[in-house]
């Protein structure tokens, strides 16, 4: 089994940072790409940043620019540093993880989201 936590939400003023982290744990051989999603209220869930395990990044162009998305893959964690934030942001952030396990499985993996809000 495999379980992928989330933490760094928060509630922060138009042009605030924040910083999510989210780390992977239980039955990993290794991990391939990692990212990060979002879902507003009322709208489809869609992608914010993604990393691969040699480090290539992809990021949505709304947020280019202002996040950063880098991993540690000792520790199995994926972080996002949000800068310029803005009230448009505000969303549930889920973590995204493709795992091959110790059973040599590949599957998709989802955190369980955190919230981010920013206040005009």
């Amino acid at each position: 089994q495999v379980r992928l936590v989330e933490s760094g939400g928060g509630l922060v003023q138009a042009g605030g940072s924040l910083r999510l982290s989210c780390a992977a744990s239980g039955s990993i051989f290794s991990i391939d790409g990692m990212g990060w999603y979002r879902q507003a209220p009322g709208k489809q869930r869609e992608l914010v940043a993604a990393i691969t395990s040699r480090g290539s990044t992809n990021y949505a162009d709304t947020v280019k620019g202002r996040f950063t998305i880098s991993r540690d893959n000792g520790k199995n964690t994926v972080y996002l540093q949000m800068n310029s934030l803005k009230p448009e942001d505000t969303a549930v952030y889920y973590c995204n993880a493709v795992v091959v396990t110790l059973y040599r499985n590949r599957s998709n993996y989802w955190g369980q989201g955190t919230q981010v809000t920013v206040s005009s």
